[in-house]
């Protein structure tokens, strides 16, 4: 999800109730992370955020460390994540899972559903009667972000509910922005997938993430012998480490490839 937060110096940030994680072990692990929130600075606009060259380099210079296990875990669309990864990661799961591509590229993606079809056009009728609402399509689900207009997210969320309901669509709830997606995956089950490959099996998954939707992978990271990383201080969460924002998380990891 897309939040407004900009990420902070390290140290400035609220500090985590959690331990700091421990070092990365490449002979070990296999790491997963989340993007907005993660990885990448929050902006007002989806569009907003773009591929930065020290991500990009850490990504290249990690996946080189693990041996390829690191994959992107995101709510994001298969290209936006591509776009603002600069290609810089293979295996990926997009749309809060819906989207998988393994390590050697091949892609398992869901066919569009007529009920994503029939929210977007009732979410974008919506949204074209009143200001500062965005839609945003990503084919297998479809957004409204109503942090441009805060006063409507009551009326926003309550439509949200009932469009899930009358479609048989998953209802994600996020900060200042409302999802309806296809069922059938979500973060965790996206680790499990992975985790399943050659590639990936028998070594520890880390999952490191900052919003609700990023507890499912906490989860199945956990439930795999693993552990889960929460990027600032949102509670409740099941999470065993914490960083406390963005900037934290790119020295954790900048300590494994050093």
């Amino acid at each position: 999800m897309h939040k407004l937060i900009e990420p902070t110096a390290q140290g400035e940030g609220p500090a985590s109730p959690r331990p700091r994680p421990p070092a990365i072990e490449p002979g070990r692990d296999a790491l997963f992370l989340d993007l907005d929130g993660t990885l990448a600075a929050i902006r007002p606009h989806p569009g907003d955020v773009g591929p930065e060259a020290r991500r990009t380099e850490l990504l290249r210079r990690l996946a080189e460390r693990l041996s390829g296990r690191l994959a992107v875990v995101t709510g994001r669309s298969l290209e936006e994540a591509d776009r603002i990864l600069d290609g810089a990661c293979g295996p990926l799961a997009a749309v809060h899972g819906l989207v998988v591509r393994g390590p050697d590229g091949q892609l398992d993606t869901p066919e569009a559903s007529a009920a994503v079809a029939q929210a977007r056009q009732a979410l974008t009728d919506f949204a074209e009667e009143r200001d500062g609402l965005l839609i945003e399509d990503k084919g297998v689900s479809v957004g409204l972000h109503f942090r441009g207009a805060p006063d409507l997210q009551g009326e926003a969320e309550r439509l949200g509910h009932a469009l899930a309901e009358r479609h048989g669509l998953v209802a994600q709830p996020g900060d200042m922005v409302f999802e309806l997606r296809q069922p059938g995956a979500d973060k965790g089950s996206a680790v499990r997938r992975l985790m399943a490959l050659e590639l990936f099996e028998g070594y520890r998954p880390i999952f490191v993430g900052d919003d609700l939707t990023d507890e499912d992978g906490f989860a199945a990271a956990q439930d795999l012998g693993g552990h889960a990383v929460l990027v600032g201080a949102r509670e409740p969460s099941g999470a065993d480490y914490g960083l406390s924002d963005v900037e934290a998380v790119f020295a954790w990891l900048e300590e494994a490839v050093a």
